[in-house]
């Protein structure tokens, strides 16, 4: 059934036939160490260049849509092999896009134990977002690089942010580095932050996110080409808004080449994340604290969709109750209104939940909150990131949970 493979030290199989490979064998794959590689073809546009084979029928994926999130009415392939399944479970299995041009850099990607991180554009969100890496990414962020086009912002965050010392453990800490734009891609993981036109508190507009595209948009296509030009490997972490839909911005624009053709020598689809969905989480818990009724979704419960409009909160995914299910969305969805009641931006909450304590799971391979890519949208969801690539969760949904992600994901699809 498979084909068997060696490129240089790594070993790899597949359905198709490889003749610029080296032929191996199964004899001598299973007993390799380290990751094993398993080549699938797909349309760029649909699917990630690699990600982690989590469940055996991932290797009869032929999309990459909502199924990503759904374990029913999925077909076990029939005779794998025992240490194939093996490998699954230990998470040593990469699933590998050969349709892109450069696949072959994932054979050689490593992930540090502690990450280089550069972000960009230090206001409310950006500043809050730092801060919160410098007090708790000591032992996974190895330094900080900050870059705004305010030379004042910039240095009165580094004077800020470096002054911050555990006593009798100065060090503790990662450093702030101010850099230039021609270094913003020198690092493991870029976080863009940059935004215009943030709606004042007490304005009309009733979703501040989507009053926000137009302008991110731009301002995201400039720093996704750099991330082509530069020939970024590493992640490029979305946490402006909308989330989802920068990120989908970012994906189309880094993969186009000068006259506008879309080539894939840019930014693959899954080293694009969005970060907003973390505080939506953080925001369901508080409303779900208010009541007994309620409060199981601390332990059964989940966020699936985008960051506002379109959000789903599933109050259990083990005792599904679709009437307390969307309650919570409801006040999920509403909560950054009531802040801006009071007269504040919302921007505390998000910045640690969604940002800070998110982008630090990443980097640690601990589960998080993120949008990832599923054939032609970022979706919001429980996922990690391994060795192996990006594995999002997949559960047993009931149909009426399903059919409101089905509704989601085809109100993001159809706006870009």
């Amino acid at each position: 059934m498979f084909k068997y493979y060696k490129l240089e030290d790594k070993y790899l199989f597949s359905k198709f036939d490889y003749n610029n490979l080296a032929k191996s064998s199964e004899e001598e794959i299973k007993n390799a160490d380290g990751l094993i590689y398993f080549l699938n073809q797909l349309p760029q546009m649909n699917s990630r260049k690699y990600f982690s084979i989590s469940h055996p029928s991932l290797l009869n994926l032929k999309d990459e849509g909502l199924n990503m999130l759904k374990l029913e009415n999925r077909n076990l392939v029939d005779n794998i092999p025992d240490w194939i399944l093996e490998k699954i479970e230990n998470k040593k299995l990469v699933a590998v896009n050969t349709n892109y041009p450069n696949w072959k850099d994932v054979l050689n990607k490593s992930i540090k134990k502690k990450w280089k991180l550069n972000l960009i554009a230090l206001g409310d969100v950006g500043s809050t977002l730092t801060l919160g890496l410098r007090l708790l990414g000591g032992d996974c962020i190895s330094k900080i690089g900050i870059y705004d086009r305010d030379i004042n912002r910039l240095k009165r965050w580094e004077y800020e942010l470096n002054q911050i010392r555990r006593p009798f453990d100065e060090l503790a800490f990662p450093p702030i580095n101010i850099i230039d734009q021609d270094n913003l891609f020198n690092c493991d993981i870029f976080v863009f932050c940059a935004s215009k036109g943030i709606p004042p508190v007490g304005s009309n507009v009733t979703d501040v996110r989507m009053a926000q595209f137009e302008s991110n948009s731009e301002i995201i296509k400039k720093y996704a080409r750099m991330a082509r030009d530069a020939r970024f490997q590493g992640i490029f972490a979305v946490v402006s808004d909308p989330v989802d839909l920068l990120c989908k911005v970012a994906f189309l624009e880094s993969n186009k080449d000068e006259s506008g053709n879309m080539d894939f020598h840019g930014l693959s689809a899954d080293q694009i994340i969005g970060y907003g969905l973390g505080v939506m989480n953080g925001r369901a818990c508080f409303y779900a604290e208010k009541s007994l009724e309620m409060i199981h979704y601390l332990h059964e419960g989940r966020v699936f969709g985008p960051h506002g409009e379109g959000l789903i909160v599933a109050d259990s995914i083990e005792n599904y109750n679709e009437e307390i299910s969307n309650y919570l969305t409801n006040k999920t969805i509403n909560a950054n209104k009531e802040v801006r009641e009071f007269g504040y931006k919302p921007f505390v909450a998000p910045s640690i939940s969604s940002g800070a304590l998110s982008l630090i799971a990443t980097i640690k391979g601990d589960w998080f909150y993120g949008s990832t890519y599923m054939r032609e949208v970022y979706m919001g969801a429980k996922c990690r990131l391994l060795p192996s690539g990006i594995e999002v969760e997949q559960l047993n949904l009931p149909e009426s949970l399903v059919n409101r992600l089905e509704e989601t994901y085809s109100k993001l699809a159809a706006i870009i």
